[in-house]
């Protein structure tokens, strides 16, 4: 049954995340807010097995919100570096399962490049057709609302936001309340409790 091998897919990567990328204790974050909780997503979805396993059950769940909303996502990106490797590992897994076509996958620079032909946005990005915005991690939302800014001055519509871990810091209201629906695999109760 393809939905018991995802839910095993959600588990282990679930498993992988806890053993890897989160930490409690005190730490401050990017926001400069400080917490008693860090999620280094990277270590896992740079993981050989973390990798595939992130590439499927995104997959599955940005497949499951293209159908819910009608819609034919032909790419997603990010702002590097968290996005990156969840990015091609949701492409990779789309040609995998023999989407036709497949998603395409593009990185969102934080700057405009300085030389060549100046461009924000690599790789193969669709602005003719809805776009998904990737992160790893939200807390206040604002990286994600960057990419967000950058793909639409590209000319890119923004379908919803696909993230692995919304830290429940009010990152996806922010995001929501700027018109993006926000797709999370896990929750900082689903990994922490």
């Amino acid at each position: 049954m393809p939905g018991m091998s995802l839910e095993s897919d959600r588990q282990e990567l679930a498993t992988i995340l806890r053993q890897k990328s989160v930490k409690t204790g005190k730490f401050t974050l990017a926001s400069g807010k400080e917490s008693d909780l860090y999620v280094d997503c990277r270590v896992t979805t740079l993981d050989a097995r973390g990798a595939v396993l992130v590439g499927r059950v995104l997959h599955d769940l940005l497949r499951r919100e293209e159908g819910s909303r009608n819609l034919q996502i032909g790419s997603l990106g990010g702002l590097t570096l968290g996005a990156d490797p969840i990015t091609l590992a949701v492409a990779i897994a789309s040609s995998l399962a023999g989407d036709q076509p497949p998603v395409q996958a593009f990185v969102v620079r934080k700057e405009a490049k300085g030389h060549g032909r100046g461009k924000r946005i690599e790789g193969n990005f669709t602005p003719d057709q809805p776009v998904v915005v990737v992160d790893d991690v939200i807390t206040t939302g604002d990286s994600t609302l960057k990419a967000i800014q950058a793909i639409e001055d590209e000319g890119g519509k923004v379908a919803f936001a696909l993230i692995l871990v919304d830290r429940q810091e009010g990152g996806r209201e922010n995001i929501e309340s700027k018109g993006y629906p926000v797709v999370a695999a896990f929750t900082r109760q689903e990994l922490v409790g």
